[in-house]
């Protein structure tokens, strides 16, 4: 099966950084992409960052636009996503997916990492 772990939340003051890593174990072969979604309490879960592998295209949401980025390593099988600039309306859930050749679905999910910004 595939296992994908988050890592590298916790607190952080406002206008600090973080770096969020997902790391990825099983039948990872099909990958075709991985994004960052985040989920704040009462809210629904929004996407905040994605990346193709075919072409290396991103994609990011307007709140975080020329704050975050989304990286790989093919080498450790790891996606990661650097934060700066945080803001307190950055605090939530941040978890990890993957979708696969199958299709455009993110089928597969972490088990999320708590990031909470203080002003």
């Amino acid at each position: 099966q595939v296992q994908l772990v988050e890592s590298g939340g916790g607190l952080v003051q406002a206008g600090g950084s973080l770096r969020l890593s997902c790391a990825a174990s099983g039948r990872t072969m099909s990958f075709t992409g991985m994004a960052w979604f985040r989920q704040a309490p009462g809210k629904e879960r929004n996407l905040v960052a994605s990346l193709s592998w075919s072409g290396g295209s991103t994609y990011y949401g307007n709140s975080v636009k020329g704050r975050f980025t989304i990286s790989r390593d093919d080498a450790k099988n790891t996606v990661y996503l650097q934060m700066n600039n945080l803001k307190a309306e950055d605090t939530a859930v941040y978890y990890c997916a993957a979708r696969t050749i199958r299709g455009a679905i993110y089928a597969y999910w972490g088990q999320g990492t708590q990031v909470t910004v203080s002003s």
